[in-house]
C-alpha cells in the first residue's frame, strides 16, 4: 500500500491514541465505584420497602389501639351508670344484684381491654424502635453513597476529560491520513480490537505472529512501506 512516511507515522500515532482511549473507557466503565453505587442504590430501596412495610404496622398496630381505648372508655361510662343504678336502687335487690353482676362483666372485660392495650403499645415500641434503626441505615447507606459519588464523579470525570482530550487529538491525527487509507484503518481496528497495525519482524507480523513464507514475503515486501499479513489481514508497516 502506497502511503507516504509521514502519513505512515500518522497512522502508528492514530493507533497509539486509539489504544490509550480504549483503556481509558475500560478504566471508566471498570470504575469501582459504580458497583459500589448501584448496591448501595439498591440497598437504599430494600430499607425504604422495610420502612414502609413497619410504617403500616404501626398503624395498623395505632388503630387498633384506637379501637381499644374506644372501647374502654365507653366501657368506663357504663360502669359509672351501672354503679349510680345501683346506688340509686336501695333495697331492690333483685335489681342491684343484676346490676352486680353486669359491673363484674364490664370490669372483667376492661381487664382484658386492658391487656390489649398493654401488648398493642409493646408492639408499637418495638416498631417505633425498628424504624429508628431503618432510619440509622438509611443515614449510613446515604453517606456512603455520596462518598462514592464523589469519587466517581472525580475520577470519572478526568478519566472523561482525558478521553475527549484524545478524541480532539485523534481527529487532528486523522486529517493527516488519506480518507481510503483510514477507512482501511478504521475497519481493521473495529475487528481486530483496537490493534489494526503491526510490524513485519523478520517473516513473521508482530501482531499475530504468523510466519509468512516464500512468495507472499516477497510480496509483502514489495508493498512496502505498509502490506497486509495473509494471515491476520492487519496492515503491517516494512521496514
Amino acid at each position: 500500500m502506497q502511503v507516504e512516511r509521514e502519513e505512515l507515522a500518522a497512522l502508528l500515532t492514530l493507533q497509539t491514541i486509539d489504544l490509550d482511549i480504549m483503556q481509558k473507557t475500560k478504566e471508566f466503565d471498570e470504575l469501582p465505584q459504580r458497583d459500589k453505587i448501584l448496591k448501595l442504590r439498591t440497598k437504599k430501596e430494600a430499607l425504604a420497602g422495610q420502612l414502609a412495610k413497619v410504617s403500616k404496622y404501626k398503624k395498623d398496630a395505632k388503630q387498633r389501639l384506637g379501637r381499644m381505648n374506644d372501647e374502654d372508655a365507653s366501657l368506663t361510662k357504663r360502669q359509672a351508670s351501672i354503679q349510680a343504678a345501683i346506688e340509686a336502687a336501695h333495697g331492690d335487690f333483685r335489681n342491684v344484684e343484676a346490676r352486680s353482676k353486669e359491673l363484674a362483666g364490664i370490669t372483667r372485660r376492661r381487664e382484658s381491654v386492658a391487656q390489649e392495650q398493654e401488648k398493642i403499645r409493646g408492639e408499637i415500641a418495638k416498631l417505633e424502635e425498628l424504624e429508628a434503626q431503618i432510619g440509622l441505615a438509611q443515614e449510613e447507606v446515604e453517606a456512603q453513597e455520596s462518598q462514592e459519588v464523589e469519587g466517581f464523579r472525580e475520577q470519572g470525570g478526568a478519566l472523561k476529560g482525558a478521553i475527549a482530550q484524545l478524541q480532539a487529538k485523534r481527529q487532528s491525527v486523522a486529517a493527516e491520513v488519506s480518507a481510503e487509507v483510514l477507512s482501511v484503518y478504521d475497519k481493521t481496528s473495529a475487528r481486530c480490537g483496537g490493534v489494526a497495525i503491526g510490524q513485519l519482524d523478520g517473516n513473521r507480523c508482530g501482531a499475530c505472529r504468523s510466519r509468512i513464507e516464500g512468495g507472499r514475503l516477497i510480496d509483502l515486501k514489495a508493498q512496502a512501506p505498509l502490506g497486509v499479513c495473509p494471515s491476520c489481514k492487519r496492515l503491517l508497516v516494512i521496514a
